[in-house]
C-alpha cells in the first residue's frame, strides 16, 4: 500500500519556476514506478513525466521536455517535479501516481497502469 500527498502548487508568472513534491508512505514505495500527470479543464489526464523506481530511467512528454525534471529520493520516500520556464498552457491540476512493479527500470505511461494517486495540487501560470 502506498499513500501519496502532493504539494508545492500555486500561482506563478509565465517563465517562472515551481517545484512539486509528492510525499509517500508505505513499505513498497521504493519499488514503485512513479508518474506525474496533469489535467486541465475539458482535457483528458495526461502524463507529464515518469520515473522508474531505480531513478535511472525517465520519460517526459514533448510539451515539457527540457523544461521539467522528475526525480526521486527513495530514502525520503519523495518524488519531485521541477518545473522551469512555465507557460500558461501548463496550468492544470497535477497528480502524482505510483504502481508497484517488478522491474527497477520499468516506466509506466498509461494512467490505468497506476494503482495509487495523490489528491492533486493546482498549478496556475499567468501570462
Amino acid at each position: 500500500q502506498v499513500q501519496l500527498v502532493e504539494s508545492g502548487g500555486g500561482l506563478v508568472q509565465a517563465g517562472g519556476s515551481l517545484r512539486l513534491s509528492c510525499a509517500a508512505s508505505g513499505r513498497t514505495f521504493s519499488s514503485s514506478a512513479v508518474g506525474w500527470f496533469r489535467q486541465a479543464p475539458e482535457k483528458e489526464r495526461e502524463l507529464v513525466a515518469a520515473i522508474s523506481w531505480s531513478g535511472r530511467r525517465t520519460y517526459y512528454d514533448d510539451l515539457v521536455k527540457d523544461r521539467f525534471t522528475i526525480s526521486r529520493d527513495n530514502a525520503e520516500n519523495k518524488v519531485y517535479l521541477q518545473m522551469n520556464s512555465l507557460k500558461p498552457e501548463d496550468t492544470a491540476v497535477y497528480y502524482c501516481a505510483a504502481a508497484e512493479v517488478a522491474g527497477s527500470s520499468w516506466i509506466l505511461r498509461m494512467d490505468y497502469e497506476y494503482d495509487y494517486w495523490g489528491q492533486g495540487t493546482q498549478v496556475t501560470v499567468s501570462s
